[in-house]
């Protein structure tokens, strides 16, 4: 693990945007919202022409990478839904969570608390940070790498069944206190337990009668004749694909240096990365300028929006050998090469 002391470089990027001109903090409702109805326009339509078109078809393959991309991008802002204050766009919020969140299986309940406890100085590169990739597997081990593949694939098998099966968790309170911290965040970390306050129980209760309706309304389909057999199989391979996206990001989002020991926090930046190239897998696998990862673990309050923009006021206005310079990387293959072959 890296061993930095000295923080004042960290003082220095809070005061240089706090003294800013511009307001780097401001959040854009009018961006978030055209950023949520394009990519939610774009993934329905594709999806859409992807489950409706003769299985195997020239429409059917091409649909479906269009789809899995836009559903990528649109299931991405759960991460700003996460990070909005929660008195900030509540509105938006809501409709996220009902047009995308519950239709998908990926309602921002189930992500919030535990990625907020990626960002915590005591969780961050522990064995329990729910978002540390390589607590998945081992590094330099095909056998594990494989075994993450694996994981992945089976992952939205094992969402859909937590919220079908969901009404049996309130037979038995155990059961039901179990459910709702080892079972209920989007983690493929089993070792990560959600720690709950009673408001937290309350709406676990209504957002998962949402989505147990969601996923009860797939089979139902299917058994009454509404929709073909053909169509889950089809479905669970825009999930597979669209965690796929979402994994190989994370692959990249760190260096992943942490030895299992809470980190200090100029450690905990360091071990992060910002993307400053513009290569096809960096424009992929990082929409709405999260590639500036680093920056956002510096401050997590910053906007996705003015995340490039606060990043080049930074980059312009501390001094050249600032640590924060260090945090810049080329592209996303360099690293997550790295993330995977590392011993």
């Amino acid at each position: 693990m890296m061993a930095v002391e000295n923080s004042a470089w960290i003082r220095d990027a809070r005061t240089i945007l706090k003294n800013a001109d511009t307001d780097y903090f401001e959040v854009r409702a009018s961006r978030y919202w055209f950023d949520f109805v394009v990519s939610a326009t774009m993934a329905y339509t594709a999806a859409t022409i992807y489950l409706i078109s003769p299985l195997f078809s020239i429409l059917q393959l091409i649909a479906f990478p269009f789809a899995v991309f836009w559903l990528y991008r649109s299931g991405s802002l759960i991460h700003e839904v996460a990070h909005l204050p929660s008195r900030e766009l509540r509105t938006f919020k809501i409709v996220w969570n009902l047009v995308v969140g519950v239709l998908t299986l990926a309602p921002s309940t189930f992500f919030t608390a535990h990625h907020r406890d990626h960002h915590s100085g005591k969780m961050y590169g522990t064995p329990k940070d729910p978002e540390y990739v390589v607590n998945v597997f081992k590094r330099g081990s095909l056998l594990h790498i494989l075994f993450y593949a694996i994981h992945i694939c089976l992952f939205p098998a094992f969402v859909f069944l937590r919220f079908f099966l969901a009404p049996l968790t309130f037979v038995n309170p155990k059961v039901r206190d179990f459910t709702l911290r080892r079972l209920s965040s989007f983690t493929l970390n089993w070792k990560y337990e959600k720690n709950l306050s009673r408001l937290d129980r309350k709406t676990f209760a209504a957002v998962e009668l949402l989505c147990w309706l969601r996923a009860t309304a797939i089979i139902v389909g299917v058994v009454v004749g509404l929709s073909v057999w053909t169509r889950i199989p089809l479905i669970y391979m825009l999930g597979a694909s669209t965690l796929m996206f979402n994994q190989l990001r994370q692959l990249a989002d760190h260096h992943f240096e942490s030895d299992g020991d809470p980190m200090a926090l100029p450690d905990h930046i360091l071990d992060s990365c910002n993307y400053t190239g513009r290569d096809f897998f960096t424009w992929l696998f990082f929409p709405y300028a999260i590639k500036f990862h680093a920056l956002h673990h510096l401050f997590p309050s910053l906007p996705y929006h003015n995340l490039e923009s606060a990043h080049q006021h930074l980059t312009k206005h501390l001094p050249c050998d600032s640590p924060y310079h260090g945090l810049s990387q080329p592209d996303w293959w360099g690293t997550a090469s790295v993330t995977f072959s590392k011993r």
